[in-house]
This record gives C-alpha cells, sequence and structure tokens, in this order.
C-alpha cells in the first residue's frame, strides 16, 4: 500500500514536477515547485487554508510521484507538457490549453522578420524558446528591432520593393526600410545574423552594445532613453535563459539513463515528442552482481523496444553500447526510417540524460521500500493463500459471482488475478438463459460449464490444429477457483470439473454474519485466515472485484436495454401487462406458480394471456444459445 504519509518524508529539497495519483491510479493533478518538499507536504497540512477545490481534489489523493528538474523554470515547463498530454481533472486553470511562446525567425525569407509565435512548425524559420513571459520575449523582439533596425510588415519583399511608402516604424528609426530598397539583402541578413547569435546564447555582444548605449545617452543627460535601454537590459537577461527540457530541433526521443544497486537498476526514459518532454516511465531491472552499465543499457534496450510499438529517430543513451550498429540497423528496420544512438557529450542534451540519471538513482533510493510492499500485497499475498491451502504452485486466480434482479435475467461474472495483480484482458461475463428466476446455484453451474466446456473445446483445437493460445478465450485455466460462498457454491463447482474430468482446487470464500470472509472452506473444512494478513486483503480485493464485475455488467446491459423481464419472452405479454404481473404477485417464482384462473383475475390481462403465461413456464422451452463477452471486446 502506498503511505502518504511515508511517502511524504521521501520528498527532495529539490525543484521538480509533482503528479496526484487517485485510487483508479488516474492522474487528477500537476503542479510544479521550487521545492518538492515544502510544495507537497503543504497539500496535506490541515492547518492550511487550501481553498474548496484544492480541499476536495485533496480527498481524492491515493499516491503520488514526482520528476526532479534542475530549475523552476524547468519545472514549470515540464508541468505544462505534462497538463497538456494528460490534462488531469483538477488541473482546471490551464483549461485553455495555454502554450509557452517562441520566438521565430523566419530565415526562409529573403529579409527575415523576428516575432512571437505560439506554435513550432516544422518550416524553415528557426525558433528559439519556449520562454515563460510573453512580455519579456516581446520586449526582447523590441530590443532587436531598436538595436538591427529588424522588419515587422508582412510585405513579400523583394516582390513588394517600391510599391508602397515606408510605415511609421522607418520615421521612428525602428526599421532601415528594406521595403524601398534603403538596405540591401546582404546588409540586412547581417543584422538578423546578429540577433541570431544572441537568440542562441551568444549575449555579449548585445550586452555590451545595450550598456554602451545607455551609458552614452546618460552622459548625454538623455536620462529618460539611458532609462529605456537599463529597462531593456534587464528583460534580455530574463528572458535569455536557456530551456534544456525543449529541444528546437521538434524530433521525436527518447533518453534512456540508469541507476544500479546491489543486483537491481532502475532505467528512466523521458519522452521527447515533437521536441517536447511529455512524459517518463522508470523500469525495473534484475542484474548480475558483475555486468556494468553499458550491458545492462543494451539488454533494457533490446527488450524495451522489442515490445514498445512506437520507435523515436533518436535515442539519446547515458553510454556507449556495443552493439549499436546492430540495434539501430533493427530498430530502423522496425520504424521503417533511420533510428540514430547518440551519448551527448555536452550542451542541453548531455544535461537532459544527467536529469534522467538523476532521477534513475532518485527511484531506486525511495522506492525500494514500496517496492517490497507491493511484491508483499500481491505475490507475497498469493504466496500465503498458497500455503494456507498447502498448495504447491499458485500463479493464477478465478472468482466467480452472480447477478440478478427480481424478474431478471441473471448475468455471471469471471474474473482473473495472475501474481496477485487482476488480469482485466482475461476477465469474461455471461449472460443466463437456461435458469428462470433467481436461482444463484443453478446460475453458477451454467457459467462454470460453458466456461470449462467452452476451454476444453478450445485445449483440442490448439492440439489438432495448432490454433494460437494468445486466441482461445478460455485456453488457460486457473490453479485454483475461488467461490463467494461456502460448501454449497464450492460443491457445485466440483460437480461441474468431476463432469468434465478437470481436477482443479476449489476453495470458498466464507462469510460471517455481517457479509464479511471470515476464512476459506477448503476439503471440506473451513480454515482461519488472518483477517490483517496481506492474504486475507487479496481474499477481499478478488472477492469485490468479482462483485463489481458483475454488478457492472447488469447494470450496463439495463442501461443498454438488453436485461429484460423473462415475462417479455412471453407472447402477448408487453410492458403494461408485465407491470400489473409483477404488482399482483411478489416474485417471479409466485407467477411461475399461479394457475390460469389467477392470472387471468390480473388487471389488464384475460384468458388467453393468462395461458400463455402458464404455458411458458410449464411447457419445456427450448434453451437459447449464450454468447460469453470478453472484457475487450467489452472496452
Amino acid at each position: 500500500m502506498f503511505s502518504i504519509e511515508d511517502e511524504l518524508k521521501k520528498l527532495p529539497d529539490k525543484p521538480g514536477v509533482y503528479i496526484m495519483h487517485d485510487a483508479s491510479d488516474a492522474i487528477i493533478y500537476i503542479g510544479k515547485a521550487v521545492s518538492l518538499k515544502r510544495r507537497v507536504r503543504q497539500y496535506f497540512q490541515k492547518s492550511r487554508n487550501k481553498g474548496p477545490k484544492i480541499e476536495k481534489m485533496v480527498t481524492h489523493i491515493a499516491s503520488f510521484e514526482y520528476i526532479i528538474t534542475d530549475s523552476e523554470l524547468e519545472a514549470l515547463v515540464l508541468e505544462c507538457n505534462l497538463i497538456k498530454e494528460h490534462r488531469p481533472k483538477y488541473n482546471t486553470m490551464l483549461k485553455d490549453d495555454k502554450s509557452y511562446p517562441y520566438i521565430k525567425v523566419t530565415v526562409g525569407e529573403a529579409y527575415p522578420r523576428i516575432m512571437l509565435s505560439r506554435d513550432m512548425k516544422k518550416d524553415k524559420s528557426r525558433y528559439f524558446g519556449p520562454y515563460t513571459s510573453s512580455d519579456s520575449v516581446r520586449e526582447t523582439i523590441e530590443l532587436l528591432s531598436k538595436l538591427y533596425k529588424i522588419r515587422t510588415c508582412n510585405r513579400v519583399l523583394p516582390r513588394d520593393i517600391g510599391k508602397e511608402r515606408a510605415c511609421l516604424n522607418y520615421h521612428i528609426d525602428r526599421c532601415n526600410a528594406p521595403c524601398n530598397g534603403n538596405v540591401s539583402e546582404e546588409e540586412y541578413k547581417e543584422s538578423i545574423s546578429h540577433a541570431i547569435d544572441f537568440l542562441g546564447g551568444n549575449y555579449s555582444g548585445v550586452l555590451k552594445l545595450v550598456e554602451d548605449r545607455m551609458k552614452a545617452y546618460a552622459e548625454e543627460l538623455e536620462f529618460e532613453k539611458a532609462a529605456e535601454y537599463r529597462e531593456l537590459l534587464s528583460h534580455v537577461k530574463s528572458v535569455a535563459q536557456k530551456q534544456k527540457m525543449e529541444d528546437t530541433g521538434g524530433e521525436d526521443k527518447d533518453v534512456i539513463a540508469m541507476a544500479g544497486g546491489e543486483n537491481e537498476a532502475v532505467v528512466q526514459v523521458f519522452f521527447v515528442r515533437d521536441g517536447r518532454l511529455i512524459g517518463r516511465e522508470h523500469f525495473y531491472l534484475k542484474v548480475p552482481e558483475s555486468d556494468d552499465e553499458s550491458n545492462i543499457l543494451q539488454d533494457f534496450v533490446k527488450q524495451y523496444y522489442a515490445g514498445t510499438p512506437f520507435i523515436p529517430s533518436h535515442i539519446m543513451m547515458q553510454k556507449e553500447i556495443e552493439d549499436r550498429e546492430i540495434v539501430e540497423d533493427w530498430l530502423g528496420k522496425k520504424r521503417g526510417r533511420p533510428v540514430h544512438i547518440v551519448v551527448p557529450k555536452k550542451g542541453a542534451k548531455e544535461k537532459l540524460v544527467e536529469l534522467a540519471a538523476k532521477n534513475a538513482k532518485l527511484v531506486l533510493e525511495q522506492d525500494k521500500e514500496r517496492i517490497k510492499r507491493e511484491e508483499g500485497r500481491t505475490i507475497g499475498a498469493l504466496k500465503e493463500i498458497q500455503d494456507i491451502l498447502g498448495l504447491d504452485k499458485l500463479k493464477r486466480v478465478e472468482a466467480y459471482d452472480i447477478s440478478n434482479t427480481s424478474g431478471y435475467e441473471s448475468v455471471g461474472s469471471m474474473i482473473v488475478y495472475e501474481k496477485g495483480k487482476p488480469a482485466r484482458s482475461d476477465y469474461r461475463k455471461f449472460k443466463i438463459k437456461t435458469v428462470v428466476g433467481s436461482d444463484d446455484y443453478a446460475s453458477m453451474r451454467e457459467v462454470l460449464t460453458r466456461r470449462f466446456e467452452h476451454g476444453k473445446r478450445e485445449l483440442d483445437e490448439l492440439s489438432n490444429n495448432g490454433m494460437d493460445e494468445e486466441l482461445g478465450r478460455f485456453v488457460k485455466f486457473p490453479d485454483l477457483i475461488m467461490m463467494d460462498g461456502g460448501r454449497g457454491q464450492v460443491n457445485i463447482a466440483l460437480e461441474v470439473l468431476g463432469k468434465l474430468g478437470l481436477n482443479i482446487p476449489v476453495c470458498g470464500m466464507v462469510k460471517d454474519d455481517h457479509h464479511r470472509t471470515r476464512g476459506l472452506y477448503f476439503n471440506n473444512v473451513e480454515l482461519p485466515i488472518d483477517t490483517s494478513s496481506e492474504g486475507f486483503k487479496l481474499i477481499t480485493r478478488i472477492q469485490d472485484e468479482a462483485h463489481r464485475f458483475a454488478i457492472e455488467y447488469h447494470r450496463s446491459l439495463r442501461g443498454k436495454g438488453q436485461v429484460h423481464s423473462i415475462l417479455d419472452d412471453i407472447k402477448g405479454i408487453g410492458k403494461t401487462r408485465r407491470r400489473a404481473l409483477m404488482k399482483a404477485f411478489e416474485s417471479l417464482e409466485s407467477i411461475k406458480n399461479a394457475g390460469v384462473d389467477e392470472l387471468a383475475e390480473v388487471e389488464g390481462m384475460n384468458a388467453k394471456a393468462a395461458q400463455a403465461v402458464y404455458d411458458f413456464f410449464h411447457v419445456d422451452q427450448s434453451s437459447s444459445s449464450v454468447e460469453e463477452t470478453s472484457s475487450q471486446e467489452r472496452n
């Protein structure tokens, strides 16, 4: 179990992004912090006034995770990217999907312009950013225009040279008016080159130019002009921060780094899509003591990309791998285009790899206890149940439940747990058609019979025709069947298995007078179980999940109008007569046991309709075929 109190103690006093999850593991809030330690703790301090929205959000937090960064600015941009990717429920302040600004230089034009852009397009322009302040971007563009006389108009040059008079910017000395032919293309592009140098990180030239002009105006006692340049200087320094969480190349990259411990390692993968870091994932590996980082990373790359559908154009690695050329060729063929594996040696890319390594180390150091707890509540819990029942192996468990409403057809559910975790792709659901009324035992007999008869047919087909096992919907048999009840339910299951010649252990989840599980019924003996143990908690989860799945299926069918009264199948009985019958008799069983005369006395009924109802329940009905539906089809 994730312990918020314990995890709060482990928070680092570093900038980063925190991600809040609810009980279903959905992301409900993403935020940034100068100090993750201080910021995240504030959410859980009762004394703080957090406002109604945050107060409500906190009640839904079941767990949280975080990504450390090197600065608050990096955290801000990463927060924006993650919010745009995941759209958490409680990040309402970003509902307008605002993006951060870039500075765009239209170098594909003969007389380029410098402008603010909210998007990075794959055109002939160069982009710088993103930046966190639109005002600073505008001030910087204004500064560059003022210093280098860069045009801001939309005229197509050189086509429109001399066609119109120069605009106001020429008259206030903000533009050299290339539209009138006052400056050559070569001279103009030299000015653009200086501006690009500044935007690319070479600030010294511009800073010196601005400082020199500021001092010159001050010496000439033009203090207003000097103050203007002093203000511009401040904006230049503000917007000149490089943002290494963004890559202006706009490419898709995976950034891979690792941290290792004793016989274990964590590999961190950052996902950069279209130049933006949109998320990350970490993977736990068991490694030999003698293995080095290069071999671990190489093995990871081979295993990871063998199973993932998306392969980026670039993979940035922490270490060189021995089979780089072979792996590149293999990935390139899978992708259909070249793939490059690189180890950055300097600059923002190297720092991004270092950041992935820092996060891997943090996960390795702080998640050891969580991993142990997770194994305890899954594999460890299954081992407890295995020991209680005295079984040799226990990996796959199936549990069943029946849901019905008086007068409506029943449905059955089959849920599967493997290694202590739900295997939802193997869930199955059944419509009960051969049982009239609320007979849970008979309904369960039908469900189990159909499930294992179907499974045996698939196994026969597999052995005779070589059917792919993955295509079989019932081909996997469980190591244990858990029935939601005691002796009666267990005996039903054993009866079905005996008729089909199957030997599968069956136990019942016995409940007390308060409908709480108290033990397991196995081999005609009720076995006690420690209610505080992980094994008991797993049994409860299995029981609740089987019940939930059955109820959910029944409710969904009713919502679609697919669950109907048994009476709807009787010729001559419509909605009005059905309601009258259900109102006159306590249950469907009472209707079934009523005579023709008694049925005819119901309001709206006549002799013919009464005879039809009586015949329906007393004349043999042919069983209609029933369909099993997988959870994959459900979705």
